[in-house]
């Protein structure tokens, strides 16, 4: 990751800098996973953002989020989000489950039980 220049690459993530639409719902393994596009107001970057939680289970939160292109957008469902996340160089990911506000990683995400 390169040296940050904008509020949206800066940990922990403002989350009121973001314009969000919904992408839709991973029901994949029974995540029930929330995805969406987000989009900085100050810079206009997009990132990719993906929230699962388990309601019977304490702290298990997580959300992944990766800068996107317009281009990937036309190809990425809810269903293969993550996977498009985890091709990434980097990512940012973070939650109750991870006891954290954000992070920095790459690879394999821990979406499952």
């Amino acid at each position: 990751m390169t040296e940050p220049d904008c509020s949206c690459l800066k940990l922990p993530i403002e989350n009121t800098n973001f314009a969000s639409s919904i992408l839709g719902v991973d029901n994949t393994n029974g995540r029930y996973a929330d995805v969406t596009v987000e989009q900085c107001k100050l810079c206009n970057r997009k990132w990719l953002r993906y929230f699962v939680e388990y309601e019977s289970f304490t702290k298990s939160g997580r959300w992944y989020r990766g800068i996107v292109s317009d281009n990937d957008l036309l190809e990425i469902t809810p269903e293969n989000s993550i996977a498009y996340i985890e091709k990434l160089d980097w990512y940012i990911y973070g939650g109750s489950y991870f006891s954290s506000t954000g992070a920095i990683g790459k690879g394999k995400a821990l979406v499952d039980l």
